[in-house]
């Protein structure tokens, strides 16, 4: 369900409307620009690319900015859904890790701007298994030892870890290997208690011992740090990004190119990743986040864990095939 978030300054004349994950900017980002622009912001959420897309393609002209993962920058651009910002071409853009300019669509950042990023892995609870997890065979095992593990209910990120078990790509377009990544859970999905985002608050209460899910689980890690622990599988995992776009139909297209040139500020990026516990592509802002997160090698990992994580590409017409794996899946569930 979409959460509608409003920061307006007392009679703001400007507005600008952002669409973005659920729980994925921090307040104060969007109070600071309000207050500076006298822009009145509001923010609505989704929990999946694809709700993001859907809610557009049927019309929902009202919002500025959207922020796909960079997969589905492709997809939005290749349908003439995003607005020319030329973020690019700004001074301010030296900021920016070129390594995080990944969609093949816009490899001069004409259009989007790189926003946040992090890996995909475990969040456990250190009170209810037996010894620590360190991958996704000790998840496993867990859940074959009878304690209740979750697993996302996203195709690509759970037919992902039979990819990565079994040594092929996560954007492998091979009908056999994407038959047997699917295979690889099916074949433990009766020791999966379910499919679901909403798994961190069992977590947290120990009704589930363990659940796959995204590197911000690191700001319950921080709330409770005696129970919770968060880890980048060993044998591999996923990475995510997330790209800042406007879209082509956006009402407010000046206040939004503002507000990504804003973004560009250190001080700004490091500011959500203080909330947020993600990754920056923000060069300069690394030196201004909080101590704790910058060393945090689950949050910013080393070289040789960057190595083993795999980030996913549009696939174009072969996405059916995912589909098609995932509604079997999703079958052997029932």
């Amino acid at each position: 369900m979409a959460l509608a978030v409003v920061v307006a300054p007392a009679a703001a004349e400007g507005r600008l409307n952002l669409y973005n994950w659920g729980d994925y900017i921090n307040p104060e980002v969007l109070q600071r620009f309000s207050e500076e622009f006298d822009v009145e912001v509001t923010l609505d959420t989704y929990g999946t690319n694809e709700e993001m897309l859907a809610k557009i393609q049927a019309g929902a002209t009202g919002y500025d900015i959207v922020f796909p993962s960079v997969w589905m920058h492709d997809v939005m651009f290749n349908l003439g859904l995003l607005a020319k910002t030329g973020i690019g071409s700004h001074p301010d853009f030296k900021n920016i890790d070129q390594t995080f300019i990944r969609a093949k669509t816009d490899p001069q950042a004409e259009y989007c701007l790189p926003y946040a990023w992090g890996s995909v892995g475990i969040v456990y609870n250190k009170k209810v298994v037996d010894t620590p997890i360190k991958g996704w065979a000790d998840l496993f095992a867990v859940a074959e030892a009878g304690k209740k593990v979750i697993l996302l209910d996203d195709p690509r990120e759970t037919i992902g870890i039979g990819h990565i078990m079994n040594g092929t790509s996560v954007n492998s377009v091979d009908e056999e290997e994407v038959v047997k990544a699917t295979d690889y859970i099916i074949e433990r999905i009766g020791d999966v208690s379910a499919f679901t985002y909403d798994s961190i608050p069992l977590v947290q209460s120990g009704d589930v011992a363990a659940a796959h899910w995204y590197v911000g689980a690191n700001i319950f890690v921080s709330q409770m740090p005696d129970i919770l622990e968060y880890v980048i599988p060993e044998e591999g995992a996923t990475i995510y990004q997330e790209d800042m776009c406007v879209l082509e139909s956006a009402p407010n297209r000046e206040n939004a190119i503002k507000f990504l040139e804003f973004y560009l500020r250190p001080e700004i990026a490091a500011l959500n990743v203080a909330q947020q516990m993600n990754g920056t592509p923000n060069i300069p802002a690394l030196e201004l986040i909080p101590e704790e997160i910058a060393n945090n090698e689950t949050i910013y990992p080393p070289q040789e864990v960057m190595e083993r994580l795999q980030i996913f590409h549009d696939l174009g017409e072969d996405i059916r095939l995912y589909a098609r794996e995932w509604r079997r899946l999703k079958t052997a569930a029932q």
